[in-house]
């Protein structure tokens, strides 16, 4: 449920110096999008100090685990627009960044999924999405051409 926020409400949201962006290939199916979205995720989450906020609690006293504390946009692309995305943000220092590869569809752990993606060169990963996040404005200069999912 939504809780309808006032105008003074919204106005007081923090504006975050960052941007997080997903990126996913377009011709996935539904499953894939889920399943790379969370697993890009967990890398952006870990990729540095303050990016979770506090815990969770319900009215009842029901303690939930803390989440990012900044929105996370989801868009897609073609496979050219993710090759170019990585090859920008490869050039950042000020952009994390995660990768999912096709080839983790077919792994079954953690050692695996890194085996996979250490067997191919950067400009030869066949990528299905990328996770993003640094200074809002580069950012949005590496994603340009991407559109928001629908």
């Amino acid at each position: 449920m939504t809780v309808p926020q006032t105008p003074d409400e919204h106005a007081a949201r923090p504006r975050f110096d960052t941007k997080v962006v997903v990126v996913l290939d377009e011709s996935l199916a539904a499953w894939q999008e889920l399943n790379v979205t969370a697993f890009v995720m967990s890398g952006i989450a870990t990729s540095g100090p303050g990016l979770v906020g506090e815990p969770y609690r319900d009215a009842d006293g029901t303690e939930y685990l803390p989440m990012l504390r900044e929105p996370v946009m989801v868009m897609s692309s073609d496979a050219g627009g993710l090759r170019r995305a990585r090859a920008k943000a490869a050039d950042r220092d000020d952009v994390s960044r995660a990768i999912y590869t096709r080839d983790l569809f077919a792994t079954g752990h953690d050692e695996a999924n890194r085996a996979a993606v250490l067997a191919v060169g950067s400009a030869d990963l066949d990528l299905v999405g990328i996770a993003l996040r640094g200074p809002r404005n580069v950012v949005d200069r590496i994603v340009k051409g991407a559109r928001f999912h629908d």
